[in-house]
């Protein structure tokens, strides 16, 4: 199992049973350690997994944090667990932070085995910064976080690596927290700034107030036309099927449906991703789903769909491209089916869209 479908799976592992855990001792059993286990780790072998790893803090002799990962011999990272159901993992940062400090480790983190925190030492050398450069959320995975913590691998850890992207990412995080909750709910300091620039009146309560509405609708707008206007500008330059896809997502924007991804189409998703590692690398396949179909792409391009799932009828189907003899993909075609297991009949002719792709 690739590390991406394990994440996924321990993720619903996670969201069916955590609010029946209730010990710390537990949490690392059932979650913590199956998430080391991912990434490479033998967390049966106490020389590489070390449980309860002393870490001495100044007169307080026999300190211990729950685990720490040696890698050739070297302390590379600290772990410090919780109980699951203990959604207040902050508090317990100063713990870890004691830890840190006085041993060679680089990354500490804190996980209560549902959110995962990464720290290290950017601000002071050391000393463990107070916010964490990475944080994961096990019951809302998403696929930048999953390549970020690819790099925790085993056998790809590169500490220098690590450390080397760990400031932008833990500042670019924060700054996109800080624009998307003042997008959504405007603090009075950014109310003011706003007035300052814009109206020449008495900056009353009552002013502030009537703006902060005044912001957010303007700022909803903004985003949302400069998303139609750069999906309209692409009409100008792509062939018609890619118009018809751009068009499409325009229509998706002002229409704003509701809809959500079924377990059919993740299992179709899955069995077509299992198909496809006998010829490439199944990290490259992806999925996009919309209103009325779930679309399978390769490297997340939507001009490289694989298939298209038709899974919310009564008759189940998959759609293909076809192309003609120059390569140029000319139609569709329909193959109904009874199950998502019927989609391994089609090995040969995902192998074929493939080469078709890569060329």
């Amino acid at each position: 199992m690739d590390l991406t479908d394990g994440l996924f799976e321990l993720s619903d592992k996670i969201t069916e049973i955590s609010d029946q855990i209730n010990s710390e001792e537990a949490a690392k059993n059932a979650f913590i350690m199956p998430f080391f286990d991912l990434l490479g780790y033998d967390t049966r072998n106490p020389i590489e997994f070390v449980p309860e790893f002393t870490a001495d803090v100044g007169n307080k002799k026999g300190e211990k944090v729950d685990y720490a990962i040696v890698i050739d011999g070297q302390t590379q990272m600290l772990i410090e667990a919780k109980w699951c159901n203990n959604d207040k993992l902050d508090p317990h940062n100063e713990q870890l932070t004691r830890y840190f400090t006085v041993t060679n480790a680089k990354i500490g983190i804190l996980t209560n085995g549902v959110t995962y925190k990464f720290y290290t030492d950017l601000e002071v050398e050391n000393k463990m910064d107070r916010k964490p450069f990475l944080e994961i959320d096990m019951t809302n995975l998403k696929e930048q976080e999953i390549s970020e913590l690819k790099k925790f691998y085993k056998d790809a850890f590169n500490i220098d690596n690590i450390l080397s992207t760990a400031e932008i990412l833990k500042y670019s995080n924060a700054i996109k927290r800080l624009i998307t909750s003042q997008f959504e709910d405007p603090d009075e300091n950014f109310v003011t700034y706003v007035l300052s620039e814009v109206y020449e009146g008495r900056k009353t309560q009552n002013v502030k107030d009537k703006f902060q509405d005044i912001i957010k609708k303007s700022i909803s707008q903004i985003i949302n036309s400069m998303v139609r206007e750069k999906l309209e500008s692409a009409l100008d330059t792509k062939e018609e099927q890619e118009a018809e896809e751009v068009a499409e997502a325009i229509e998706e924007i002002n229409d704003a449906p509701v809809y959500e991804t079924t377990e059919e189409e993740l299992s179709g998703y899955y069995t077509i991703k299992s198909i496809f590692s006998e010829f490439t690398d199944p990290e490259r396949i992806t999925y996009k789903d919309t209103l009325n179909y779930f679309s399978v792409l390769l490297d997340d391009n939507t001009r490289k769909w694989i298939c298209r799932l038709y899974f919310n009828y009564t008759n189940y189907y998959i759609e293909f491209p076809v192309y003609n003899d120059k390569g140029h993909r000319e139609d569709e075609e329909k193959e109904y089916i009874d199950s998502v297991n019927d989609l391994y009949k089609f090995k040969n002719r995902f192998k074929q869209i493939f080469e078709k792709l890569e060329n």
